[in-house]
């Protein structure tokens, strides 16, 4: 997830009217597209590499034959804006503050609730132990009104310290942070999976998302006005491939991190520890990682209020203008089917 500045849109949604009519004109019979904010590298878009090798999305009569990778949910708005695709999943603050910028887009699913792929660590000799000793220590964070960069706030407002108690520092990245971080630059940093489980035993761990922060949404299902008008078919097939890999993830974790590790290039071994590390994360929390599809507006009020605080997010979010649960199947509405 990244930071979504409101500038470079303005001219994108006014050009984005020449487009509409090429998203209505396309068909559900033609193979075509859809883009998930970095898959291929990030753990949400795991299930759409299920999806698409046991042949889910065929079995729900949508033909995809590629998803584009995004770095970021910012990059994965403009795809779906200007690629006129029906189909991505971003960030929510990635779509408000594409909506409060102009453009016509609707969440259609709640996808990945958690952030629970986040942990945060130090060198095995350092003294800090638990976020308790953070107190005028040096932590990083990717990029200023990053995810990372919210984490980080919420993270101290559990310990209980004030920001100014601590020097928050940009990495550039979460690999960038860790190498800062061996270099003793830097106290503390958050990393993603499979980053944490690929160096096992190389860090020390200070804190796990799950453990310390609510669930906050982390991405969402979203279509552009337009294509919800003309491509609910399509729509839906796409939800009902993706809830369907979820189960089947859940249900066989080695099986599946074989088929992720090709996509992700990664180790099957590695692959499998992250799978049922973020699977076992909703005993404690509560809130699963990879969703059916339904949406939790608790979660999705917590992340805007994290990205509030870096100023990624600015003022109030009216779901109700923003939500579309038409497309969802009756058990995963929050609203009873009229």
């Amino acid at each position: 997830m990244s930071d979504l500045r409101t500038a470079p849109w303005r001219a994108l949604v006014q050009g984005f009217v020449l487009l509409v009519g090429a998203v209505s004109a396309a068909s559900g019979v033609h193979a075509e597209q859809i883009v998930v904010s970095n898959y291929g590298v990030s753990p949400n878009g795991m299930p759409f590499a299920i999806a698409m090798e046991k042949g889910f999305f065929k079995e729900a009569g949508v033909n995809i034959d590629g998803i584009l990778t995004s770095d970021g949910g910012g990059s994965t708005i403009r795809n779906l804006l200007g690629g006129k695709l029906a189909y991505g999943e971003a960030a929510p603050s990635a779509v408000v503050a594409a909506v409060q910028a102009g453009a016509d887009l609707r969440i259609i699913s709640g996808n990945v609730h958690t952030v629970a792929e986040f942990v945060w660590v130090t060198m095995p000799n350092s003294p800090i132990a638990s976020i308790n000793d953070l107190k005028s220590k040096r932590i990083g964070f990717t990029n200023p009104g990053s995810t990372s960069e919210a984490l980080d706030y919420l993270l101290l407002e559990k310990a209980g310290i004030a920001k100014d108690d601590v020097t928050l520092t940009r990495t550039g990245g979460f690999g960038a942070g860790l190498t800062v971080l061996e270099a003793g630059g830097i106290d503390v940093v958050p990393i993603t999976e499979p980053l944490w489980s690929t160096n096992p035993g190389k860090y020390k761990i200070v804190a796990s998302a799950p453990d310390v922060l609510p669930a906050l949404s982390n991405v969402v299902g979203v279509t552009t006005a337009e294509a919800a008008k003309t491509r609910g078919d399509f729509i839906r097939g796409v939800i009902k491939a993706r809830r369907k890999a979820v189960e089947y993830l859940i249900a066989n974790p080695q099986e599946s991190a074989q088929i992720i590790a090709k996509v992700y290039n990664l180790d099957p071994v590695v692959t499998e520890r992250v799978v049922r590390g973020l699977i076992e994360s909703e005993k404690k929390g509560g809130v699963p990682y990879w969703g059916p599809g339904d949406l939790k507006l608790d979660t999705m009020n917590n992340m805007i209020r994290a990205q509030k605080l870096v100023g990624a997010v600015k003022g109030d979010v009216d779901w109700s203008k923003l939500i579309d649960e038409s497309f969802l199947p009756a058990d995963l509405r929050s609203k009873p089917t009229k």
